[in-house]
């Protein structure tokens, strides 16, 4: 049995890794670290676990009586946490902010997109967890990448319901102005790019295309829908053949030959991805849940390759027609 810790475990990606968590055989959560939510019960914050946990919220952090940590912290405070507290080197860390995704001498977290990493990750003690936007997109676009078709400016939009947000309100989370409204944000900047780019030059070498990403903020709460646009001249047939036979043995990511609606995968830990061509422009569509294949589910997809389980241990869930 996995003993499993969470840090940060108030907001919308701990509730989510706690709703996988208690249903996994293989994995038990030990404690979780809340320093404002401290002495309360799990479903005071998370309710839709009523009847899943007696677990409260605590301040302590008992590292030694586990075998894995999740962070779920905001962006930056990983680093900080890390070097203010005495983590026990037999201790996994799965770190689901940014701090550490993109590659760099000073640590040794290996980036944890499974579908390229897989055997890195089965013998990683550190895993950073991939962006929600970076999964969507980047799954995307990895088998053009490896067809060394990505010549040109590659652009990108994409769409995300208000869960991405995180929990605590902003002026742009809020319902009343999120409902029925749609905007742009971080056009050309967002900082899941230089992630984006940093897998594309892993299975591309030559790989010196612009990512011209468009980001949208959506009037839904979970999944994201994206769309990529490039420019080439080869055959659909021989794209759609070599999308499937790249994601053949992944265990979430499919290629349909369908086109898509966010429905399909919204409440799963899939990805699926659609091919299209009008003339010289290749139209790839791709969709997730930002909370799951997002977040906390491919974090849990991590765990269990690190610990030489079944991928899917946990993970089976079933998208809803409605």
């Amino acid at each position: 049995m996995i003993k499993v810790g969470i840090l940060g475990g108030a907001g919308y990606t701990a509730g989510e890794l706690l709703r996988l968590m208690v249903n996994h055989k293989e994995a038990e959560v030990v404690f979780v670290h809340s320093e404002s939510s401290a002495g309360k019960l799990i479903t005071d914050v998370h309710e839709g676990l009523y009847g899943d946990t007696p677990l409260r919220f605590t301040d302590e952090k008992p590292f030694d009586k586990v075998d894995l940590l999740f962070f779920c912290f905001g962006h930056g405070k990983s680093k900080e946490f890390i070097s203010s507290n005495n983590i026990p080197s037999k201790v996994k860390i799965i770190d689901l902010a940014q701090d550490f995704r993109l590659s760099s001498k000073d640590n040794d977290f290996v980036y944890g997109l499974p579908e390229i990493n897989s055997k890195e990750i089965s013998k990683a003690t550190h895993i950073a967890n991939p962006g929600c936007f970076a999964t969507c997109i980047q799954l995307a676009l990895l088998p053009a990448a490896k067809m060394q078709i990505l010549k040109g400016d590659v652009v990108v939009n994409a769409l995300t319901g208000s869960s991405g947000a995180g929990q605590k309100p902003t002026p742009t989370t809020h319902f009343s102005w999120r409902n029925g409204n749609i905007s742009i944000y971080k056009p050309f900047v967002h900082q899941h790019l230089p992630e984006i780019i940093q897998s594309l030059k892993q299975v591309d070498s030559e790989f010196n295309a612009e990512i011209d990403f468009i980001p949208y903020r959506g009037d839904f709460s979970r999944g994201i829908f994206s769309s990529c646009l490039i420019k080439t001249k080869e055959e659909i047939d021989t794209i759609i053949d070599a999308y499937k036979d790249f994601y053949k043995n992944a265990k979430f990511t499919h290629y349909v030959d369908f086109p898509l609606d966010l429905k399909q995968v919204v409440n799963t830990n899939k990805c699926l991805i659609h091919c299209e061509k009008f003339k010289d422009k290749l139209l790839v569509t791709s969709a997730i849940d930002n909370l799951l294949k997002g977040a906390a589910g491919q974090a849990v997809e991590n765990m269990n390759l690190m610990f030489g389980l079944d991928e899917k241990e946990g993970l089976m869930l079933k998208a809803s027609a409605f």
